[in-house]
């Protein structure tokens, strides 16, 4: 969708125009920030309102893409106040937990964003959990989660588990350390004194107009009743989604809670954008086929620039249990003829190490091991300048070294250890950029040259008793976590960290494991457990613009291929 000649849809004008509330459904592609951009010129420049807009979605990238799109178009004043953008954690931070703070202290809230990681230890020698597997309030644990740990709890006794658990959170609280979970805790129980309820309603009410929601996909039930408060307020809320783009049901994101949440908005309230600007007519009907949805929604239409492309959706079969690394160099023949690069059309699965297997880059075990933890950190920094995550890398690096260090005595405690040392400014990237430099492996380096190098550069800032040698040993997957892709190979991604990304071409990889599970879900067969799989398929085949090419182990092709042609999406076949 060109930005200078913007002549929206009948649905993205509906959008737009809409004065009140609305519950928003997009398929992918569907130019959602443009007609936010274009909703909030409607409000603001025209004067259709003499009260402020506030946009909220789930992700900083999310809300870093709109503020640009709307500073380059000139639709926000300077200073934005009294507008709002930023992600919905800031937006309850700045507004339940910076004026009233934590109830039951005085303490002064201090944001802990990595709370959940913090080692639940307790007695010298045990089994370390993550505190994010226990309840706050009751210290229970989840039990599923703690088998996913490797702690059986049919076998052993959690209890002084959850009670060390529970008296950690009591501390955290007592000091004023909290995370988003804790921040959603206790916008609740504000929320439930009808008093404040109202007083704080009307107080918002009188700044906001508007409060548009973008991904509300990813809201939790929690943020659901939040976001009804605020209509119930006075405020027009829109809520915009595609609930088939809800992949986070680990933190809590909601599916069937969504929907009941849209029945609550008249019907015609209840909008939707259909247009697809992103993706070929091939893939957006194979995009129809792979929604899981249990709601009756228009068939999408290729409106953008690739709607003319004729490139059929193409299946790539393959044999044995393991996924191959032949399909790489398939995938990457197969956008040559296109004349795509192969450098931005990723290669997509649900994990690390099913990505890495398709293009030939093997992964190591997961493991706590420094060593290896140091390795992978300053592969993924490097990696990080191709796929636009470099403050995501250049962070994931600085916890690393500090852990190399023992400055932090675990990955979870960065956070914690930021905002004691006063380092929330910024002012470590220098040195560890000039660490990510010493350390970038080269082609001319071996696992053995490059350990002995880490440990010379990292030395002189080690803490504690141990030596450099004891925090960084010697192990046999550290060439495994060193390796690098293929010359020619594309790059592998899992699904978590594309959503919200296009690229020209994309090869979905489904494995032995997961292929028949999320077929008996996409035919409607009771198989529940793959329902978020099926949606991760969904999310991934949509960032493709041009070419959509789907990996899937031999025994599951032909039943992939006729649910593709119900949908009318024809395929061309590879066999490896």
């Amino acid at each position: 969708m060109n930005e200078n000649s913007y002549s929206p849809t009948p649905e993205q004008l509906a959008v737009i125009k809409c004065p009140g509330s609305a519950f928003v459904v997009a398929c992918p592609g569907a130019g959602k920030t443009r007609t936010l951009v274009e909703r909030a010129r409607h409000v603001l420049r025209d004067g259709n309102s003499p009260r402020a807009i506030a946009f909220l979605s789930f992700t900083n990238a999310a809300v870093e893409e709109l503020e640009a799109r709307l500073k380059a178009l000139n639709v926000l004043p300077h200073p934005i106040f009294p507008s709002f953008i930023g992600t919905f954690d800031r937006f309850l931070w700045q507004f339940f937990i910076v004026p009233f703070g934590i109830i039951g202290t005085d303490a002064k809230p201090t944001l802990v964003p990595d709370k959940g990681q913090w080692e639940v230890v307790p007695f010298e020698k045990a089994q370390s959990l993550p505190f994010e597997i226990f309840d706050r309030s009751t210290g229970a644990v989840d039990e599923d989660l703690a088998k996913d740990d490797g702690f059986d709890v049919d076998t052993r006794n959690i209890t002084a588990w959850e009670t060390r658990a529970l008296r950690m959170q009591k501390n955290a609280l007592g000091k004023g350390l909290i995370d988003f979970d804790d921040v959603r805790t206790i916008v609740a129980a504000r929320l439930e004194n009808s008093e404040f309820r109202k007083t704080l309603g009307a107080v918002l009410a009188a700044r906001f107009g508007e409060v548009i929601v973008d991904e509300s996909q990813d809201c939790n039930p929690t943020d659901l009743s939040i976001i009804e408060w605020l209509r119930e307020s006075g405020i027009a809320v829109k809520v915009i989604c595609d609930p088939n783009q809800s992949i986070y049901r680990f933190r809590g994101g909601v599916t069937d809670e969504l929907l009941k949440f849209c029945a609550k908005f008249p019907g015609d309230q209840q909008l939707s954008m259909s247009g697809n600007f992103r993706s070929s007519p091939s893939i957006c009907r194979a995009i129809v086929a792979l929604r899981p949805s249990k709601v009756a929604l228009p068939p999408d239409e290729a409106l953008g620039p690739f709607k003319n492309e004729q490139a059929l959706v193409h299946l790539i079969s393959y044999s044995g249990l393991k996924v191959p690394s032949t399909i790489g160099s398939t995938f990457n023949a197969l956008i040559e003829r296109l004349g795509i690069t192969h450098s931005r059309s990723p290669v997509i699965a649900a994990t690390r190490a099913s990505a890495g297997n398709a293009i030939g880059l093997p992964s190591p075990t997961d493991s706590q091991d420094a060593t290896l933890l140091l390795a992978e950190a300053i592969m993924k920094y490097q990696f990080a300048f191709a796929v636009g995550n470099r403050r995501e890398g250049l962070t994931n690096l600085h916890r690393t070294v500090l852990f190399v260090q023992q400055h932090i005595s675990s990955i979870g405690a960065y956070h914690t250890h930021m905002s004691e040392a006063g380092l929330d400014d910024g002012r470590w990237r220098p040195q560890i950029i000039s660490i990510a430099n010493d350390l970038a492996f080269l082609e001319s380096d071996t696992a053995d040259s490059w350990l002995d190098r880490a440990r010379t550069v990292l030395a002189p800032g080690l803490k504690g008793e141990r030596s450099i040698s004891q925090r960084l040993r010697k192990n046999k997957g550290l060439a495994i976590a060193l390796s690098q892709p293929p010359l020619q190979a594309p790059p592998a991604q899992t699904i978590h960290s594309v959503k919200g990304m296009e690229f020209p071409a994309v090869c979905v990889v489904l494995t032995v494991r997961s292929a028949g599970g999320i077929l008996d879900h996409l035919e409607g067969k009771p198989a529940d457990r793959w329902e978020e799989d099926a949606r991760k398929l969904y999310v991934a085949a949509s960032r493709a613009q041009r070419f959509l090419a789907l990996a899937v182990p031999k025994s599951r092709i032909a039943r992939l291929r006729a649910h593709l042609s119900q949908a009318g999406c024809r395929t061309d076949l590879t066999e490896l």
